[in-house]
């Protein structure tokens, strides 16, 4: 079962090489300066207003944060997921954080930080963590996202 190899004719080629020619024209040529005529100052204020308005975006997207109702610090047990199959303890370990958020915050929906996660599975499937200490938020929405405490 081998792939069909596609046959491409001379004529083919031809006209690719026609096609490619006609896009060069069409760039246009870029008009050369001499660094002489850009005094340092200049430069150096076009740099620094660049940065500012980049910065000013920066700010303005930061603006719609959501609000926090609560935040709790928790030192969660996963001494639980030991128990079973061994490779299963890390999958365990992320269900058993979610069930004890659930139980503590009453959420509508639990969002689990990659942090969290990677810190979890950072030993393999095996052998997570016994014990974790993370930092939970709730917004208006109810909506609970673990970070790493």
């Amino acid at each position: 079962m081998g792939k069909k190899e596609k046959e491409i004719s001379l004529d083919d080629l031809e006209e690719e090489l026609v096609d490619s020619e006609d896009l060069e024209e069409e760039i246009e040529e870029i008009e050369e300066f001499s660094l002489d005529e850009i005094s340092e100052e200049e430069e150096i204020s076009e740099i620094f207003e660049e940065e500012i308005e980049e910065r000013e975006e920066v700010e303005e997207e930061e603006a719609p944060k959501e609000e926090i109702i609560d935040e709790r610090i928790y030192i969660v047990p996963l001494v639980k997921a030991r128990k079973g199959p061994r490779n299963k303890r890390a999958k365990k370990a992320v269900g058993y954080l979610r069930d004890y958020m659930k139980r503590h915050f009453k959420p509508e929906s639990i969002v689990i930080t990659q942090e969290v996660n990677e810190k979890i599975w950072k030993r393999g499937i095996q052998k997570p963590p016994r014990k974790l200490k993370v930092r939970a938020t709730k917004n208006i929405e109810g909506l609970v996202v673990v970070y790493l405490g």
